[in-house]
C-alpha cells in the first residue's frame, strides 16, 4: 500500500466545504468525476454504505468508516473492482477561507491515476 496526501485551499468557508462533504447529494456538485452518488440517508455516518458511480459508468462501494463533525474530519473505504482505497478527509478553517486535506492508501498505481482528478475535485470543493 502507497500513502498520498493533498491539499487545497480556496475562499469558501470551512463549514461550506464541510457541509459539501457530509451531504453525499452534493458530491456531483464539486467532484467532477463523480455522475450520482446511490446512499440511504442524507447526511454521512459511521457505517454508511453506497455507491458512487462515475462519469464512465463505473461504480464504486463504499463504506464511511468514522465522521468526527467537531473536528470536520471523516474517513472511508472505497472499492471499484479489485481495488479497495481507504481515504481520509479533513477540513480546517483559514483566515480567510478553508483549506482541505485528503490522505488516500492503496495500491500506487491507483493513487497515482486519482490523483489529478482528486486534485481537481478539492480545488472546486474550496470554491465559494
Amino acid at each position: 500500500m502507497a500513502v498520498m496526501t493533498l491539499r487545497a485551499s480556496g475562499p469558501a468557508p470551512a463549514e461550506d466545504v464541510w457541509s459539501r462533504y457530509v451531504s453525499p447529494a452534493c458530491w456531483p456538485t464539486w467532484s467532477p468525476q463523480i455522475r450520482a452518488v446511490r446512499v440511504a440517508g442524507e447526511r454521512i455516518a459511521p457505517g454508511m454504505r453506497g455507491e458512487v458511480v462515475s462519469l464512465f459508468g463505473a461504480t464504486a462501494r463504499f463504506v464511511v468508516e468514522c465522521v468526527d463533525e467537531e473536528r470536520r474530519q471523516w474517513t472511508w473505504r472505497v472499492r471499484l473492482g479489485p481495488v479497495h482505497m481507504r481515504l481520509r478527509h479533513e477540513v480546517f478553517p483559514q483566515a480567510v477561507g478553508s483549506v482541505t486535506t485528503l490522505r488516500a492508501e492503496g495500491p500506487v498505481l491507483a493513487l497515482a491515476a486519482y490523483a489529478g482528478l482528486a486534485r481537481w475535485a478539492l480545488g472546486r470543493l474550496v470554491r465559494r
